[in-house]
């Protein structure tokens, strides 16, 4: 079992920056690709951005491209996700998911929620104007 747990939402202006944390329990997290999905209200949930395991490749949604950072520290079983320039769409609940061990991410299966074994609650992000 794997508990994944979120942090670092929050309440910020459009422009602003803020950097999610997803903290994993367990021993498996460096053999898992780790993703983050977001879900605003009355939408479905979508891809935001995923990393395999060591952290050497990375996949992003085509609108999160160049305003989202996705990193990981595997020594700290951390997931991370930066988030510049939030604009009022930005808002969701967004929530950390990992994959199955030893299964490398790639690019047909990473943005799929079917790929992922384990979820988090998710944490909050509200952009106002």
């Amino acid at each position: 079992q794997v508990q994944l747990v979120e942090s670092g939402g929050g309440l910020v202006q459009a422009g602003d920056s803020l950097r999610l944390s997803c903290a994993a329990s367990g021993r498996t997290f460096s053999s898992r690709a780790m993703g983050w999905f977001r879900q605003a209200p009355g939408k479905e949930r979508e891809f935001v951005a995923a990393i395999n395991w060591r952290g050497g490749t990375t996949y992003y949604a085509d609108s999160m491209k160049g305003r989202f950072t996705i990193s990981r520290d595997n020594a700290r079983n951390t997931c991370y996700l930066q988030m510049n320039s939030l604009l009022l769409e930005d808002t969701a609940v967004y929530s950390c998911a990992a994959g199955p061990t030893s299964i490398a991410a790639q690019s047909q299966t990473v943005g799929t929620i079917p790929f992922y074994v384990y979820w988090g609650q998710g944490t909050q992000v509200t952009v106002s104007s």
